[in-house]
C-alpha cells in the first residue's frame, strides 16, 4: 500500500496542526508555507472547510485516501455516532497505539516497527500497521527487539500514556484496556465536519 513520503512540516504548516505532535513544525514559522504564506487571509468555503478537517485527520493517522474511505464506511456500519466511530477506529490501529504507549516518537516511527516485524499482538508477530487490536489484547515488543536503542530512547522522552492503555515499562508490553471516549481523541479535529463532506 502507497503512502506519502513528502516533506511533513510543509502539510503541518498549510494546514495548522502539528503532525508530528511536537509542535515544532509551527513554533519558528506559524503561518502556511510558499511565497505569500505570511500574508495569506484566505476565507474558506464550507467545502473547504470540510476537506481541510479531512485531510488533518488523515495526515495525523498517515493513511492515504482510500483507507481512509474504507475505515469511514466500516464505522457508519457500527452502532453509534458515525464521527466518533470512525476515529475511535483510527485510534485502534495498532501502529497508533505503538506510538502512544511510547515505543515510537511518531506515528511514521512506530509503522516502521510494525512493518519491520518488533511488534506482536497476544504473542503473535503482526507486521500490519493498520490492523486493528480489540480491548485486552497486549501488544509487545519481541524478545530480540526489546533492545532497540529507537525503542529505549521513546520510552525515556515519552511522559504520557492515555487511560485506555496500560504499560509496563520494565516488560515493554501494554494492554488495550477499553475503547477511547470521544474526549481523549484529538479535540482539534471536528469529525462532524468529516461526515459532512463524506455525505454530500
Amino acid at each position: 500500500m502507497s503512502r506519502y513520503t513528502g516533506p511533513t512540516w510543509k502539510i503541518s504548516r498549510r494546514l495548522g496542526i502539528s503532525l508530528s505532535g511536537t509542535g515544532k513544525e509551527l513554533a519558528r514559522r506559524p503561518y502556511p508555507p510558499g511565497q505569500h504564506g505570511p500574508t495569506q487571509r484566505k476565507k474558506l468555503t464550507e467545502y473547504g472547510l470540510q476537506l481541510q478537517e479531512k485531510q488533518k485527520l488523515r495526515h495525523m493517522y498517515g493513511l492515504n485516501e482510500r483507507q481512509f474511505k474504507n475505515l469511514f464506511v466500516k464505522a457508519g456500519k457500527m452502532k453509534g455516532v458515525h464521527g466518533e466511530n470512525f476515529m475511535i477506529l483510527l485510534e485502534s490501529r495498532l501502529d497508533n497505539l505503538v506510538y502512544r504507549l511510547g515505543f515510537a516518537r511518531t506515528r511514521r516511527a512506530a509503522r516502521q516497527l510494525v512493518n519491520h516485524g518488533h511488534i506482536t499482538v497476544d504473542g503473535q508477530r503482526v507486521d500490519i500497521p493498520s490492523y486493528t487490536v480489540k480491548p485486552g489484547q497486549v501488544i509487545a515488543l519481541r524478545e530480540k527487539s526489546k533492545n532497540l536503542q529507537v525503542v529505549n530512547e521513546a520510552l525515556e522522552a515519552n511522559n504520557f500514556v492515555p487511560e485506555y492503555l496500560s504499560l509496563d515499562a520494565e516488560k515493554k508490553e501494554g494492554t488495550y484496556v477499553r475503547y477511547p471516549e470521544r474526549s481523549e481523541l484529538p479535540a482539534e479535529i471536528n469529525e462532524s465536519l468529516i461526515v459532512e463532506f463524506y455525505s454530500r
